[in-house]
């Protein structure tokens, strides 16, 4: 259930501070940890909390090696719902996923960090609490073979307590998918063919994940 601290709709920003990080995507009903240490995006948590708490997380395009680099045109925005300073001057974050966005065009830079007009119409379902019955038997499965065959360590009772959109807006986002394959799961409107796409990439990367672990023997 989202809390009265989730905005509507109407309520979500026509600009945005985005997040430029490789690899690091955040869904509409998943959780991202981050570890804020450089000056501009520490500056950018501040100015966010002292606002509307929301930060856009959007992947810079790969092989782009440009002092400005060039983004991905979606991404999502979370909202910040946890953070600790700590003695050297790093800020711990949790952004909890809000809604994704398009983004329309640049704006001019605030105190060194990126601004951006964005769109949300796209993903107006993202705010919406949707009665779902999809099984998740599926993807549970490929999510396990695929665990073993990378020997990631997970801890799945604590899977075990989620619904099926944050089952799979968590394992979507935490998962060590590249850059190309989150942006692909970021980009799935609808949640079904999002656990379609995961289910899929599971089963593609525990195929691999084998036949890397056999060569390696």
């Amino acid at each position: 259930m989202r809390n009265s601290f989730t905005p509507t709709f109407n309520e979500l920003p026509d600009e945005l501070p985005v997040f430029p990080l490789p690899g690091a995507v955040i869904l509409p009903n998943g959780q991202l940890p981050l570890n804020i240490f450089e000056k501009r995006y520490l500056n950018m948590v501040f100015d966010a909390l002292a606002d509307s708490r929301l930060i856009g997380m959007v992947q810079p395009r790969e092989d782009n090696n440009a002092i400005v680099p060039e983004l991905y045109s979606t991404g999502c925005a979370g909202r910040v719902v946890s953070f600790s300073e700590t003695r050297d001057n790093r800020l711990l974050i949790v952004l909890a996923g809000v809604c994704r966005f398009d983004i329309q065009e640049e704006c001019d830079p605030v105190r060194g960090y990126r601004r951006f007009r964005v769109s949300w119409d796209r993903f107006a379902n993202d705010l919406a609490k949707e009665d779902l019955e999809m099984d998740c038997a599926a993807l549970l499965t490929s999510a396990r073979r695929f665990i073993e065959s990378h020997k990631l360590s997970v801890d799945w009772s604590a899977l075990d307590t989620l619904a099926l959109p944050e089952l799979v807006d968590t394992l979507a986002s935490s998962l060590p998918f590249s850059s190309e394959e989150k942006q692909g799961l970021v980009e799935e409107v609808v949640i079904g063919d999002r656990l379609e796409l995961l289910t899929a990439l599971c089963e593609f990367g525990a195929i691999a994940g084998a036949e890397e672990s056999t060569l390696a023997h």
